[in-house]
């Protein structure tokens, strides 16, 4: 279960602006962001079960996150890793459009999720709606139902990230607004299968619960001019160690 709340093509400076967090189960092994040794033109961090990532972007500028669609009553043991998804965008060179056709045709072969892909255009999918949404300009937000499911942490974030992007900021802002761990009244909460007392914790921006929770929190901007920043947040919870990640570069081929 996850966060992202994003602008895309509505700041004066920036074509994208975005906040996230990464909720999982504390113990799930991971490396916090950095450049992959395997695929060097690919920043992110990664899940050390799998070998996929939660978010990432390239050296071209080019980004992909995805996050699991929350339906208890339909996940199946032989799946495939929803983690590939963004790796796989990342690393084979096809444009967003070309990628998420090609996605579609296996779609099925996934438990629930949500993908974003962004070149020189932004296209969500999520195999709950088998169906491609080339995004406007706009501010966006997406959990685990489908994107702009007003469910209260997706509107409480986009209210707060909207704020906070028109009076100025800074990457660590983001990360600070990210960090919110206020939980939605009964009657607000979404009704997805889980137990109320977890229905209500899951409905924080930031989760804290035992062992499950939000382990990182990422923000990025990419300017118009081809230069990324990209900070990655980590949090002590479980066995976790606290840590701060900064990465800026100048994209190799920027797009418009």
């Amino acid at each position: 279960m996850c966060l992202i709340v994003f602008a895309y093509k509505t700041h004066p400076n920036y074509k994208l602006i975005l906040a996230a967090n990464r909720d999982e189960f504390y113990d799930r092994p991971t490396t916090t962001a950095d450049w992959w040794e395997d695929h060097p033109t690919i920043l992110g961090g990664r899940d050390l079960k799998a070998k996929g990532t939660w978010m990432g972007v390239d050296k071209e500028g080019r980004f992909a996150a995805v996050t699991n669609f929350r339906d208890l009553s339909n996940i199946r043991d032989d799946a495939r890793s929803r983690g590939d998804l963004p790796v796989d965008f990342l690393r084979n060179g096809n444009s967003s459009k070309e990628y998420i056709e090609e996605v579609l045709k296996r779609a099925s072969e996934y438990n629930g999720f949500n993908l974003l892909t962004m070149d020189n255009e932004m296209i969500h999918i999520s195999n709950y709606e088998n169906k491609i949404n080339t995004l406007s300009e706009g501010v966006f937000g997406l959990s685990n139902a489908l994107l702009d499911t007003a469910w209260p942490k997706v509107e409480r974030s986009k209210r707060s990230f909207e704020s906070q992007i028109n009076k100025g900021f800074q990457l660590e802002d983001l990360i600070t607004l990210m960090q919110d761990e206020e939980v939605a009244i009964d009657n607000d909460l979404p009704e997805t299968g889980l137990p109320l007392e977890m229905e209500r914790a899951v409905s924080a921006m930031c989760i804290r619960t035992p062992n499950y929770g939000t382990c990182c929190s990422t923000a990025i901007t990419i300017d118009y001019d081809g230069n990324v920043e990209f900070i990655e947040q980590s949090y002590p919870v479980g066995a976790r160690q606290e840590k701060s990640v900064r990465h800026s570069f100048k994209i190799e081929r920027a797009e418009a």
